[in-house]
């Protein structure tokens, strides 16, 4: 059975959530877009995935800072910051909400009139979806590590997708997973046009050689929120955390890999397609290190903003 750096502990909780959309709330089983909705129909749209932790939406500025960048990259009027902020909170005050929480916030350019790529026919202003849920990462994923397999699917560059983008397009990542399911695998390791390695289907990829931290340029990747936290907290604590380019040969011969993503933190990588990653039980010395410095940075965070 694959693991996902997605999976989380059951929560009876999520059965009543609310929903926001647009400024209203609606109970989970009666929360619809129409299918002229534009992410619906063509993927015209952007998102972020937030965490709440004691209250706090854990590092807001940095995931707004990246979706109002791709509003404007995609002549999207989102409204204002005060707006994105105002809903998010309203939701998790609709619901009662305060940590374990993981906040899925989507905007698409709307509603069309007609099937149609043309923003043209959109009706009316964006539509505004925000989808709170109870969601503590399963830790035997992270005790236990994940596997991941290489896709044949590239991550492609700005010509084709800005990478920049937190976008509803992910059909290339949904069918790397698929092919990495396929081979026995939790989730796919995707290369860039020229090969080099760029990240997984869903979270950004690092490995550990000799005492470093190493990750790709990020030309091809989305900018994680947590692999610039990743990075940052390394450096700030003399360890050599490098953006360059590397091979699977360099992958195969790590001493240790991980992947980072808002939901998961750190999740290690025991094996890549089929080589054994260390001593095969996920982790290391290197990675243990960096989660509990990410840790002490999400508290700084809370703390800052709770003072």
């Amino acid at each position: 059975m694959s693991k996902s750096t997605h999976a989380a502990v059951a929560d009876d909780r999520n059965a009543d959530v609310q929903i926001y959309i647009n400024g209203e709330f609606f109970p989970r089983d009666e929360a619809k877009i129409s299918v002229f909705d534009s992410g619906f129909l063509v993927g015209d749209g952007i998102w972020e995935g937030i965490r709440l932790h004691h209250g706090v939406f854990a590092f807001l500025d940095r995931h707004l800072d990246r979706l109002f960048a791709g509003a404007k990259a995609t002549h999207l009027d989102i409204g204002t910051r005060e707006d994105i902020v105002a809903a998010l909170q309203a939701t998790v005050d609709r619901n009662n909400m305060d940590d374990n929480v993981h906040v899925r916030l989507m905007i698409t350019r709307g509603t069309k009139k007609t099937p149609s790529q043309h923003p043209s026919n959109t009706i009316g202003g964006p539509n505004v979806v925000i989808i709170a849920e109870h969601k503590k990462a399963d830790p035997t994923v992270t005790n236990e590590g994940i596997s991941l397999f290489t896709a044949t699917v590239r991550r492609p560059g700005p010509d084709v997708l800005d990478q920049n983008l937190n976008c509803h397009s992910k059909l290339h990542e949904v069918i790397a997973l698929i092919q990495a399911v396929g081979a026995g695998a939790d989730e796919a390791l995707m290369l860039d046009v020229n090969g080099a390695v760029a990240t997984c289907n869903a979270t950004n990829f690092f490995i550990v050689k000799q005492g470093e931290v190493w990750t790709s340029t990020g030309f091809y990747n989305l900018p994680g929120i947590t692999r610039a936290l990743v990075l940052e907290v390394a450096r700030a604590a003399g360890i050599p955390a490098i953006e360059k380019n590397f091979s699977l040969t360099d992958v195969y011969a790590a001493d240790e890999v991980f992947v980072t993503g808002t939901f998961g933190g750190l999740t290690p990588v025991r094996e890549v397609d089929g080589r054994t990653i260390g001593d095969g039980t996920g982790g290391g010395p290197m990675t243990d290190r960096l989660v509990e410095l990410y840790r002490e940075a999400i508290a700084a965070d809370v703390q800052s903003r709770q003072d």
